[in-house]
């Protein structure tokens, strides 16, 4: 079996279920962005070779990229509430629970940079989903929290497709 034939053979197969695609990178893209999940199940390698991948079988961009936005968007939304609800507990954890210096200083920074501390968060690996968490933990008022999320998850998920589906189309398979 040659690379040839495997490269058919899974072209084909994304093809023939090509309806279950954004559903799938959805899943993928909350697993990585949400915050316990992604710490044992980093997807980010996997999901750069998925937008090559669904590209070469020729499924729509902006389908992929719809599905990819709105599982980043639902991981972050799930990991803000989570931390809303448990602030108080939050606070007997560690490291909050050695160093209350921190509390402060989390809230100033959410106070200072408000909407652009969650929205270039989503862009560093191991910020990406506890920025959310914090963020919900230090009561970062709703509104400002969602629309960087929109705002992130959107430019996220179309910087982390369009390479490998630029680099498909180039390679015209």
């Amino acid at each position: 079996m040659n690379l040839d034939t495997v490269t058919t053979a899974i072209l084909d197969f994304i093809r023939a279920h090509q309806a279950y695609a954004p559903l799938i990178v959805a899943i993928m893209t909350f697993a990585e962005s949400f915050a316990f999940i992604s710490l044992v199940l980093p997807m980010i390698g996997i999901l750069v070779a998925v937008g090559f991948a669904l590209a070469a079988a020729e499924v729509p961009f902006w389908q992929v990229w719809l599905g990819a936005a709105t599982g980043a968007f639902l991981s972050a939304w799930l990991s803000y509430e989570i931390g809303f609800k448990v602030k108080k507990k939050a606070y007997a954890v560690w490291p909050l629970s050695r160093n209350p210096g921190l509390i402060e200083r989390g809230e100033r920074f959410f106070e200072r940079f408000g909407p652009w501390a969650v929205f270039l968060g989503r862009f560093f690996g191991p910020t990406r989903a506890v920025v959310p968490l914090v963020a919900g933990i230090f009561l970062m008022p709703r509104v400002l929290f969602q629309s960087a999320n929109m705002a992130s998850a959107s430019v996220w998920a179309f910087a982390l497709l369009a390479p490998g589906s630029g680099l498909a189309r180039y390679l015209a398979w």
